[in-house]
């Protein structure tokens, strides 16, 4: 119990001085991104302005929040697209989305779940089980999170509380990002370009397919809890 405690502890702490980190990185570099999330323009000009330093802001926005978990994702895809073009911004896009999902892959297997309940609730980590159990279960993490709309931080924290491999868990979150990714900065770089029936047409698919992951992950799950149900019932 004492261990336990103090690893709840330890996480809480961990969290808190991530937040602080986080806060201070948005204040001094990163802020602007987030301005600028409704000023895509004067983005663009931003990022231009300062090279490098711009790009580097970029990625530690995009790792902080795959680390926090707090926002979406796809407005900062979005927003990497039409500031950088479809090629640049997909590259950064899956730099950061990689290193943040090893970042949170780490933590948890350091800390264990109760930092993941810092974040989801229990139903929600209930809901990803059947990922834990299936004998085909890296290919499943991979097809699930290859599908736009499945809840990929939540499937980051949940990776570290299995005995997933760290190599098989490197390809799973560098390869499984990328069809999202693509959609969501290819759609920004049309924004960018003013092509606005591309960047509908890119958008309206990626929301239909988006629409069929998020189902396939509601039956699976669902599929799991009925399961656990039947096993319940039978004892």
């Amino acid at each position: 119990m004492k261990n336990e405690r103090q690893r709840k502890i330890a996480a809480a702490l961990l969290v808190i001085a991530a937040i602080i980190i986080a806060t201070a990185v948005g204040i001094i570099v990163g802020r602007p991104l987030v301005r600028y999330v409704s000023e895509p323009e004067s983005f663009r000009v931003w990022v231009n302005e300062r090279g490098l330093l711009g790009r580097l802001a970029y990625v530690a926005i995009v790792i902080f929040q795959v680390l926090l978990a707090l926002i979406p994702g796809e407005p900062f895809e979005i927003l990497g697209g039409y500031a950088f073009g479809a090629v640049e911004g997909t590259l950064l896009c899956l730099v950061a989305t990689s290193l943040g999902s090893i970042l949170v892959f780490a933590l948890v297997r350091r800390f264990g779940v109760g930092l993941v309940r810092l974040f989801f609730s229990q139903e929600k980590l209930d809901g990803a089980r059947f990922l834990h159990s299936s004998p085909r279960r890296d290919l499943l993490f991979l097809i699930i999170f290859m599908l736009p709309g499945t809840p990929k931080d939540l499937l980051s924290y949940f990776a570290g509380l299995t005995d997933i491999r760290f190599g098989t868990w490197l390809v799973i979150c560098s390869i499984g990002r990328i069809p999202s990714i693509i959609s969501s900065t290819v759609g920004g770089d049309a924004l960018g370009e003013k092509n606005y029936l591309a960047a509908i047409i890119v958008f309206a698919a990626s929301f239909a397919i988006s629409l069929v992951g998020m189902l396939v992950y509601k039956l699976l799950s669902e599929r799991r809890a009925r399961k656990n149900t039947n096993t319940e019932s039978e004892k």
